[in-house]
């Protein structure tokens, strides 16, 4: 039987950075690796508030990416 094991946790943060010049959002995104793999959603959208008040644009998306090995 195969089994999922977590190998680790990324963030990925979007930040709308303005408009483009037919008026669409333009973004910049930062990823963020060495997320404790237990960490909850409120956690994790504690840390990209927190993340987000250090920026002058603001948030517009949190991803959270976790990566498995599968083993059998």
């Amino acid at each position: 039987m195969a089994q999922a094991l977590m190998i680790e946790t990324r963030l990925r943060l979007s930040f709308e950075t303005g408009l483009n010049e037919k008026g669409e959002p333009m973004f910049k995104t930062k990823t963020l690796g060495n997320v404790k793999k237990t960490a909850t959603a409120d956690q994790i959208h504690q840390v990209a508030q927190a993340i987000a008040s250090l920026s002058s644009d603001p948030l517009s998306t949190v991803v959270r990416n976790d990566s498995f090995d599968i083993v059998g």
